[in-house]
């Protein structure tokens, strides 16, 4: 079923993600609803209505449902039961079945493992003797990690010899977690996409993620590895995303080893921090496109207009007191995205810069040198 405009748009969560999505409908004539437990959200703040209950108030949720033509989400840690609460009265897409494999690091480690895809070594821990079980057969180093509510480097601890095992497993708290083999890699790469009710793909290429502290810290985009190493992770995203049966948004973090080879690190399935850069750089931005795919309409042209880089402005920028605004934005070039959120905190993120350029390298250097003033002031 289609949802043309001037409908109205659901969104599970109310970050700066949905924030984005519902700057992306405004234009093409969608009213917006959001719920999350928190009032004054970043995506509240742009939405039509704004409802505040948790996630687990079915009660609440199957309101929200039925005032609306279409939900989607804008993280994966809302609980399964929700969106099928939701499904019972409109369509959500992505459907619960994705949520459900991608919010869990367990699912999606299995799901990868049984359809092919290629994914480092793992095992589940639910003990300590499974731990040292595991890291008998994965070995070390490894990482353990979360199988549930871990991100940007949270829920997560390296071991490095086996008689770390005893405190990483502490660290998990007796939580279920999975524990996966170490990937020497030689970059970190995306790839954003997107699939059509009708099946249609597209795709964003590969994005290169720079990690500082395991947050995101500078994409860049388009990237030239060789064609070949792009070919294959499109493909794999392809495939992923047709096994799982995804209508919206994913991406898929890869890791690329100096041998060649591509390892899947994790999915979302909704849009992605590195893909921010689409705001300006694409004819069609990331959230363009998951309103399209999740409203049932053609995909939008996904070419990129120039190079561009993207910058994360974390909440320690902020610890001096507001960021000198008007020094980065004297580069015309200088795009600047706040998400409006009323705490700085450190490692929260609070807004990104986006740079255009006659080439990557170029991009980038501006995107950099334009974030350093906020931190020199």
């Amino acid at each position: 079923m289609k949802i043309l405009p001037n409908s109205t748009i659901g969104i599970l969560g109310s970050g700066q993600l949905g924030r984005m999505l519902a700057l992306a409908a405004r234009p093409m004539g969608y009213r917006v609803h959001v719920i999350s437990p928190v009032r004054g959200s970043p995506a509240g703040q742009v939405a039509d209505v704004e409802v505040v209950a948790a996630y687990e108030d079915l009660d609440a949720v199957r309101q929200f449902a039925q005032a609306v033509d279409v939900v989607t989400y804008e993280f994966e840690n809302v609980q399964a039961e929700t969106a099928v609460t939701c499904s019972h009265f409109t369509p959500i897409r992505p459907g619960a079945h994705v949520l459900r494999v991608a919010q869990n690091r367990l699912r999606e480690k299995q799901f990868l493992r049984d359809n092919d895809l290629p994914v480092t070594a793992f095992a589940e821990v639910n003990s300590l003797a499974d731990l040292e079980q595991g890291l008998a057969v994965v070995g070390c180093p490894a990482v353990l990690k979360t199988a549930v509510a871990g991100y940007d480097g949270k829920g997560q601890v390296k071991i490095d010899q086996p008689d770390e095992a005893i405190g990483a497993w502490v660290m998990m708290g007796g939580k279920t977690a999975v524990l996966e083999a170490w990937v020497d890699f030689e970059r970190e790469l995306s790839v954003v996409a997107a699939q059509g009710l009708d099946g249609s793909f597209a795709h964003y290429g590969l994005i290169a993620n720079e990690h500082r502290d395991h947050i995101l810290d500078v994409s860049v985009a388009p990237v030239l590895v060789g064609s070949e190493v792009e070919q294959t992770a499109v493909a794999l995203v392809r495939r992923l995303m047709e096994r799982l049966d995804v209508v919206g948004v994913l991406c898929v973090e890869f890791f690329l080893t100096a041998a060649g080879s591509l390892f899947i690190n994790e999915i979302a399935p909704r849009p992605h921090n590195s893909g921010h850069l689409t705001i300006e750089g694409c004819l069609t931005s990331q959230f363009e496109q998951q309103l399209r795919a999740v409203c049932g309409l053609p995909l939008g042209d996904t070419l990129y207009v120039r190079p561009v880089a993207m910058a994360n402005l974390l909440g320690d920028l902020w610890q001096k007191g507001e960021p000198d605004w008007t020094a980065v934005l004297r580069d015309p070039h200088i795009k600047l995205h706040l998400y409006g959120k009323k705490e700085a905190r450190p490692g929260r993120k609070m807004g990104h810069l986006t740079a255009l350029g006659e080439s990557v390298v170029e991009a980038e250097k501006r995107v950099r040198e334009a974030r350093q003033l906020l931190s020199e002031r």
